[in-house]
């Protein structure tokens, strides 16, 4: 792939992972791949199709590699000279195809890719927050032209929970009366918030969260340091995504930090909490903030898993188990968790609002917890 399209900002890129479109394998997800390759070698390949799961598992790459594939292999009736082909048995397509070159390039006439925008006309520039309808009409003038071709066309949607309710509804119309030979594949992280509508004219792709070994190995094609592929997969929930976010923003360090800081409540060391509130400010660091704001909700939510009888499992740092379960002895403490983890929620997002000051936020939260442990602490 050439710089100058690395140097484009594309609001479906992980940072610091290889653009979906460049990702040679889609690790622990046989079943999804199984499922669509069943559908079209029985002739029942359907029109839409709803790719959905939690973020960072790989919907994104299973959509391109649907996309390689169907662009890449010919419809079935184009028998050719020695007779009709044997149904494929794999997604794969070899890297040298020339379709496989022209999406690695993003100039293959039978794909179009409906995403968040890189919006010029802002002072500074910066991605827009939604899929406006503008882009969504885009799609109108894809396929007249890529009708004079013949052949498939495809439209990969990412995220269908991104669009605004426009651009919903103009997708809605291409879902109730498609194009011939369109295949539409939403990505999507929370169906349940698309209009039902357009749920009801797809056909449903559900994506596992990955254990610890597929984790590992989707690591490393991406070219993440895997330093500890168990505890990324205790706390990102299985999600890829999730996992190279914690890889660079030194998510595994942070959380162990909030682990050897309450292993002290309900008497933790003020200045220990103070420096971790005041490791997340400052210019650049918001990225560092959500994520421990992210880590405390985790935190509280594996406490009130431990105090119902469920303790983690893998840990994600030494003596968790041994710590959530003294703050969490029993039923009683895990509903008082649970409780104070939707307080807290309500809180940040209060904060956030307002712009409250991350250390004052982060040290109101750390403070709140350690009150509360000494309610339930054994």
């Amino acid at each position: 792939m050439s710089t100058d399209l690395d140097d484009i900002p594309e609001a479906d890129r992980v940072e610091g992972a290889p653009h979906p479109r460049d990702t040679a394998r889609l690790i622990g997800q046989s079943r999804a791949e199984a499922a669509f390759l069943e559908a079209y070698n029985t002739g029942r390949l359907h029109h839409g199709w709803l790719i959905t799961g939690p973020r960072g598992v790989g919907k994104a790459t299973l959509a391109w590699r649907i996309a390689r594939f169907l662009l890449a292999t010919p419809p079935a009736g184009d028998d050719g000279l020695f007779g009709a082909p044997p149904p494929p048995e794999t997604l794969d397509i070899a890297p040298d195809h020339p379709v496989a070159r022209r999406m690695q390039a993003m100039a293959e006439p039978g794909l179009f890719v409906l995403r968040r925008a890189w919006d010029d006309s802002k002072k500074p520039a910066r991605m827009k927050t939604v899929i406006t309808v503008d882009e969504a009409r885009k799609l109108k003038t894809f396929f007249s032209l890529s009708a004079t071709d013949g052949g498939r066309r495809v439209v990969i949607v990412d995220s269908a929970d991104e669009m605004n309710p426009n651009a919903a509804n103009a997708l809605l119309k291409l879902l109730e009366e498609p194009p011939a030979d369109a295949i539409l594949m939403l990505i999507s992280h929370q169906p349940s918030r698309l209009l039902p509508t357009i749920r009801s004219r797809c056909r449903e792709l559900r994506l596992d969260t990955l254990p610890a070994d597929d984790m590992e190995q989707a690591l490393i094609q991406a070219g993440a340091d895997v330093t500890d592929p168990t505890a990324l997969a205790a706390l990102s929930g299985g999600s890829v995504g999730e996992a190279i976010r914690l890889t660079n923003l030194d998510g595994l360090d942070m959380y162990r930090t909030l682990l050897a800081l309450f292993a002290g409540a309900p008497r933790i060391d003020r200045p220990r909490a103070l420096a971790l509130a005041n490791s997340v400010t400052g210019k650049g660091a918001e990225a560092k903030l959500d994520l421990l704001l992210r880590l405390l909700d985790l935190f509280l939510i594996r406490l009130a898993r431990t105090g119902a009888g469920a303790p983690p499992i893998p840990e994600a740092a030494a003596d968790e188990t041994a710590i959530l379960s003294r703050l969490a002895p029993n039923v009683t403490a895990a509903q008082g968790w649970a409780a104070l983890g939707a307080e807290l929620g309500g809180r940040i997002r209060h904060g956030r609002a307002v712009n409250l000051d991350p250390a004052a936020l982060i040290l109101d939260t750390v403070l709140k917890i350690d009150q509360t442990a000494a309610k339930f602490a054994a």
